[in-house]
């Protein structure tokens, strides 16, 4: 297949999903460390379409990053306006929106993804998600004497609450335009079926 031809087809998917979607926001939602961030760039490009990260969001938002609102402020105070902030995006143009880990878990979210979003799940093994955010120190629910232990409670805790998402597509350890190409091509199906 030419060049040509490749773009055309790739076009031709983009062009279903959009109206699969039907003005309708990408949510992806999932542990840290599952790739939210960098497949979310990927697919909003792929699919012609802003991507957004509801982390930066909020850090624009308070003035102040993550760690700095969870240590001034704490969690609960977090989860509030991360809701809020995810609620104004999800009422704004059609995107790829990244979420946080732990967005999902506010019931008040989970409704507004449903009204707006069709939600993704990037599901990851607890290895492949350790190895990731061992290499950045930006995490604070990871800020304590054993990360792997926390992870795998929150594991326990959030994944059977993102069995809600609309698809599940498991990130595994394999460049992240592979995932990506999956998603498109699994929208796409359920594009051409549903």
């Amino acid at each position: 297949m030419s060049k040509a031809q490749t773009s055309h087809r790739a076009s031709e998917k983009a062009a279903r999903i959009h109206e699969h979607l039907g003005g309708r926001s990408i949510v992806l939602i999932g542990l840290m460390g599952a790739g939210k961030t960098s497949i979310g760039r990927r697919l909003a490009a792929r699919l012609d379409l802003p991507f957004t990260d509801a982390d930066s969001e909020i850090e624009i938002a308070a003035g102040k990053t993550i760690p700095e609102i969870f240590a001034d402020h704490g969690e609960e105070h977090f989860r509030q306006g991360e809701s809020k902030v995810i609620e104004r995006l999800l009422n704004a143009e059609q995107q790829v929106l990244a979420t946080g880990g732990g967005a999902y878990m506010s019931a008040q979210t989970r409704n507004n993804v449903a009204e707006h979003g069709f939600c993704i799940w990037l599901r990851a093994e607890l290895d492949l998600l350790m190895k990731r955010v061992s290499r950045r120190n930006n995490r604070p629910l990871l800020m304590n004497t054993d990360p792997e232990e926390t992870m795998k409670r929150l594991i326990s805790e959030r994944h059977p609450v993102y069995t809600g998402a609309d698809l599940v597509i498991d990130s595994r350890d394999e460049p992240h335009d592979v995932i990506v190409g999956e998603i498109i091509d699994t929208l796409a199906e359920l594009a051409e079926h549903g």
